[in-house]
C-alpha cells in the first residue's frame, strides 16, 4: 500500500515541475529548458520516496543522497550548456518545426515525466520495502561502485568537452581526447551506468527484480530517444566525424583503434 502513495506522489510531482517548465519554455522561447528538469526531477521523486516511504530508511537515504548528486549536477551542467543559446537541435529534430503546445507538450514534456516516473520506479518501489538481506549487500555495494563510474565518466566527459569547445585550437574539430576516445557518448555512457547502480542498490528482495524495464528503458532513452543516435545524425556531416566513427566505439567503452591517415 505504502508503494501506491509513494508512486502517486512521485507522479503528482512530476507532472507540477513538468509542467512549470513548459510555461518557463513556452515564454523563454525554447523548450530545451527541459534538460535541466530532468535531473532534477529524479531528485524530486527521490526525495518523495524519502519522505513518504516507510522501508528502509538507511536505503532511502542512501538513494536520496546519491541521486541527488547525480541529478543535481546535471542540472548545473545543463543550466550552463543552454545559457544565452537557442534550441537544442535535438528538439528542432523530434519536434519536425511544428512548435504548437500540443505536440511540444506531446512529444517532450509529457514523454519526458512519464519516463522520469517510469525510470524511477526503482526508487518508488525500494522506499517501501524492509531492510535489505545481508546476502544482498554485495548487490548494494555493487551499485554503489557502479554508480561512482557512471558519475565519473559522466561528469569528467562533460569537463572535457568544455574544455575542448572553449579551446581556440580546436574549432571545428570533432573531441576525440580523454574519454572521448573510449567511447562517443561518455556522458550518455555514465548516465546508464548510474541507473543501473541505483537499480542495483535498490534490491531489497524478489520483489524489486520486476522494476528491471526502468534501468533498461533508461539505456534505450539515452541511446535512441533523445541521445546518442539522435546526436550521431545532426553531426553525420561534420568533417572527420566518419574517421571518429570508425575508430572509436559508439557507447560501451573500449580502447580507441589507431587513427586512421
Amino acid at each position: 500500500m505504502n508503494f501506491v502513495v509513494v508512486s502517486a506522489a512521485s507522479l503528482a510531482i512530476l507532472v507540477l515541475i513538468y509542467g512549470a517548465t513548459f510555461v518557463i519554455g513556452r515564454r523563454i522561447g525554447r523548450y530545451n529548458v527541459v534538460d535541466v528538469t530532468w535531473g532534477a526531477s529524479f531528485v524530486a521523486v527521490a526525495a518523495a520516496a524519502a519522505v513518504v516511504g516507510t522501508g528502509d530508511l538507511f536505503r532511502r537515504l542512501l538513494l536520496l543522497a546519491l541521486v541527488a548528486v547525480w541529478g543535481l549536477r546535471l542540472a548545473w551542467h545543463m543550466v550552463g550548456k543552454s545559457a544565452g543559446k537557442g534550441e537544442d537541435p535535438r528538439y528542432d529534430k523530434l519536434l519536425r518545426g511544428d512548435f504548437s503546445p500540443g505536440n511540444v507538450i506531446r512529444k517532450v514534456f509529457l514523454t519526458q515525466a512519464a519516463m522520469a516516473w517510469f525510470i524511477s520506479l526503482p526508487l518508488q518501489l525500494s522506499a517501501a520495502l524492509g531492510p535489505t538481506p545481508s546476502a544482498l549487500v554485495p548487490v548494494t555495494i555493487a551499485g554503489v561502485a557502479l554508480w561512482v563510474v557512471g558519475v565519473l565518466f559522466e561528469a569528467v566527459g562533460d569537463h572535457q568537452l568544455r574544455q575542448f569547445k572553449v579551446d581556440p585550437a580546436t574549432t571545428g574539430k570533432i573531441m576525440d581526447r580523454g574519454l572521448w576516445s573510449w567511447t562517443r557518448h561518455p556522458n550518455y555512457f555514465g548516465d546508464a551506468s548510474v541507473w543501473w547502480g541505483v537499480w542495483l542498490i535498490s534490491i531489497a528482495g524478489w520483489l524489486s527484480l520486476s522494476t528491471v524495464l526502468s534501468p533498461v528503458a533508461m539505456t534505450y532513452f539515452l541511446v535512441y530517444a533523445t541521445g546518442a543516435r539522435l546526436t550521431e545524425r545532426i553531426m553525420a556531416d561534420r568533417p572527420g566525424f566518419r574517421e571518429y566513427c570508425a575508430r572509436t566505439s559508439f557507447f560501451v567503452p573500449r580502447p580507441p583503434r589507431s587513427r586512421i591517415s
